[in-house]
C-alpha cells in the first residue's frame, strides 16, 4: 500500500498568518493534535501542533529558563525562544520545513520517517502542493484494513516446509532447532541463546498459514549454562 491509499484527503490547513488563537480554537474545535500551514501558493511550509502552543504566556505555562541557562544560551537562539512562545501568528510558531511525502511513498517508508524522526505525521505532496495528511492513525486504519493478516483460517493444513521457511525469512537461527508438524499444532525442540530468539521464533510459526497452534519446547542455552 501506499501513502495515497491511507492518507486523508480533507485536509485542514491554515495560512502563515493565521493568529494563534485562532489555529488553538481549531484544533480544539477539530479534534486535532495539529494542523499543516501553507503558504500562498499551497505548499507546505510548516506545521502547528499542541506542543508548539504549550509554553504560552496567556496560559501561565511560558518557559523561564534560570540565570545560567541564559548564560549559556546565545542571543539568537533566545530571541528564537521568545517568537516560539510570544508569536501571534502561524509563521511566528510553526514548526518549519516539514518533512513531506509523495503518494506514492510506501506505507513502509512512510513508517520509517515517522518512527525515526519521531513525528506524528506527516504531509502528502503533488507537484509540490499539499493534496493529504498521513498520520500515524491512517496507519492504524490501513492494518484493520488489510486483507491479509497472518495465520488466516484455512482448510489447507500447514506444511513444514512452510513453517521452517516462514521462521528463516524472520531471520531467526534455526540451526540446533527442530520443527515438528502435529496436525495443525507445531513443535519446536531443540535450543537458542536467549528468551527473546525462542519467543520471536514460536510467534514466526504461529504467524505461519493454517497453523492453530505452537508448542514451544525450546530451551535458553544462557539459563542453562549460568547454572553450571
Amino acid at each position: 500500500m501506499k501513502a495515497k491509499d491511507v492518507m486523508t484527503q480533507d485536509v485542514v490547513s491554515v495560512r502563515e498568518d493565521a493568529s494563534v488563537e485562532s489555529i488553538a480554537r481549531l484544533l480544539l474545535q477539530r479534534r486535532i493534535s495539529a494542523v499543516p500551514v501553507t503558504d500562498a501558493a499551497g505548499r507546505p511550509a510548516g506545521i502547528v501542533s499542541e506542543g508548539d502552543l504549550m509554553r504560552r504566556p496567556e496560559a501561565g505555562t511560558e518557559r523561564r529558563p534560570s540565570w545560567w541557562l541564559e548564560l549559556l544560551q546565545g542571543s539568537d537562539e533566545q530571541a528564537a525562544q521568545y517568537i516560539k512562545s510570544h508569536g501571534l501568528v502561524a509563521r511566528d510558531v510553526m514548526t518549519r520545513d516539514p518533512l513531506t511525502v509523495s503518494e506514492n511513498t510506501p506505507l513502509e517508508k512512510v513508517a520509517s520517517l515517522l518512527e525515526q524522526e519521531h513525528i506524528k505525521r506527516l504531509p502528502v505532496v503533488r507537484g509540490g502542493k499539499m493534496v493529504g495528511i498521513v498520520s500515524r492513525a491512517d496507519l492504524l486504519h490501513a492494518l484493520v484494513a488489510g486483507a491479509t493478516w497472518p495465520a488466516p483460517r484455512t482448510k489447507a493444513s500447514p506444511t513444514r516446509k512452510e513453517v521452517v521457511r516462514g521462521i528463516r525469512e524472520a531471520g531467526l537461527p534455526l540451526s540446533l532447532v527442530n520443527v515438528v508438524l502435529e496436525g495443525r499444532v507445531v513443535h519446536l525442540w531443540g535450543s537458542v541463546q536467549s528468551k527473546t530468539q525462542r519467543d520471536a521464533i514460536a510467534l514466526a510459526a504461529r504467524r505461519s498459514p493454517g497453523v492453530r497452534g505452537v508448542k514451544n519446547h525450546l530451551s535458553v542455552l544462557a539459563a542453562v549454562s549460568s547454572t553450571l
